[in-house]
C-alpha cells in the first residue's frame, strides 16, 4: 500500500504570502486590487471578505472533492463560492453598510475572483481539508497584504490621508471603537509647505503604476530569497482546456490564428 504524502502545513500556509503571492507573483485578482485600493479601509474590507470566502470555500470543496462529479466540478465550485459570498454580502450590508457602499459591485464579484476559483481547482479539489484551509488562509493573507500596501501608497500620496474612514469599518464594535480616531490627515501639513496630494494616484493609471512597482519589489525580494520564478504551464491548468482541445482538433496550445490556418 502506497504511503500517504506528508503535508507541510506551514509551507502550504506561507507560500501565498510571497512565493506564490496571488496578486504580485501569480497576477490573479488584479481587477478588485486596482479598483478598491484607493483607501486602506476599503482595501482591508475587501481583503478580509475575500479571505473568509477563500478559506470557507476551500474547506467545503476539499471535503466534497470525492463526491462532486468531475464533469460538473466548475459549476459546483461556483455555487459553493457564491453561497459564501452571498452570506458575506448580507452580513456586510447589515453591519457595515458604509463598506458595502464603498465596495459596490466588487463585493458580489468575489464569486468570479480568479484567486478563489483557481485555488479551488488547483489545490482544494486535490488535497485534504486542513491543508486546503492552510492554503486558503495563506493566499488570503497574501491578497490582504497586497491590498493593504497598495491602499497605503495610493491613499497617502493620492489623498493625503491614511486609514480615513476606519470608524465606518469598525462600526460593528460600537460607535467609537477607537475613541473617535478616524485616521490620519496630512493635507494641512502639506498645505503649509505648499504641497498637495497627487490625485493621479487614486485614479486607475496611478493604481497600475503602484501595482507595477510593488510587483517589481516582490520579484526582487523573491530573487534575493532564491525563490523559483513563475512558470508558464500553458492550457493544461485551465478548467476549459479539454473543451478547447476538442474544438481545436488537439492544438489547444497553438494560437487560434495558427489553428485556423492549418484547418484551411
Amino acid at each position: 500500500m502506497a504511503e500517504k504524502k506528508k503535508i507541510n502545513y506551514g509551507k502550504e500556509f506561507s507560500k501565498g504570502i510571497l512565493k506564490q503571492n496571488p496578486v504580485l507573483r501569480l497576477v490573479l485578482g488584479t481587477c478588485p486590487t486596482l479598483a478598491v485600493t484607493t483607501s486602506v479601509s476599503n482595501a482591508i474590507g475587501m481583503g478580509i471578505a475575500a479571505t473568509i470566502v477563500l478559506v470557507c470555500s476551500n474547506i467545503v470543496i476539499s471535503a466534497l472533492r470525492k463526491v462532486i462529479p468531475d464533469k460538473v466540478r466548475i459549476p459546483a465550485y461556483i455555487v459553493i463560492i457564491a453561497a459564501f459570498v452571498s452570506m458575506i454580502q448580507m452580513l456586510v450590508k447589515a453591519y457595515i453598510p458604509a463598506l458595502n457602499k464603498a465596495l459596490g459591485v466588487y463585493l458580489p464579484l468575489i464569486v468570479v475572483n480568479c484567486i478563489i476559483l483557481g485555488r479551488a481547482e488547483a489545490f482544494a479539489s486535490k488535497n485534504p481539508v486542513l491543508a486546503s484551509a492552510c492554503d486558503g488562509l495563506g493566499m488570503g493573507i497574501g491578497f490582504l497584504t497586497t491590498e493593504f500596501l497598495m491602499g497605503t501608497v495610493r491613499e497617502i500620496i493620492g489623498a493625503g490621508t491614511w486609514f480615513a474612514g476606519i470608524q465606518d469599518l469598525l462600526v460593528i464594535f460600537g460607535n467609537n471603537p477607537l475613541g473617535g480616531w478616524n485616521g490620519f490627515d496630512f493635507t494641512e501639513g502639506l498645505a503649509k509647505t505648499g504641497l498637495a496630494p497627487i490625485t493621479l494616484f487614486i485614479l486607475p493609471c496611478g493604481g497600475f503604476f503602484v501595482f507595477g512597482v510593488l510587483m517589481a519589489c516582490a520579484n526582487k525580494l523573491a530573487d534575493k530569497k532564491h525563490l523559483p520564478k513563475a512558470e508558464k504551464v500553458g492550457c493544461a491548468s485551465c478548467p476549459m482546456a479539454e473543451n478547447c482541445n476538442i474544438k481545436s482538433g488537439g492544438n489547444c496550445e497553438k494560437p487560434a490564428a495558427a489553428v485556423k490556418g492549418e484547418a484551411e
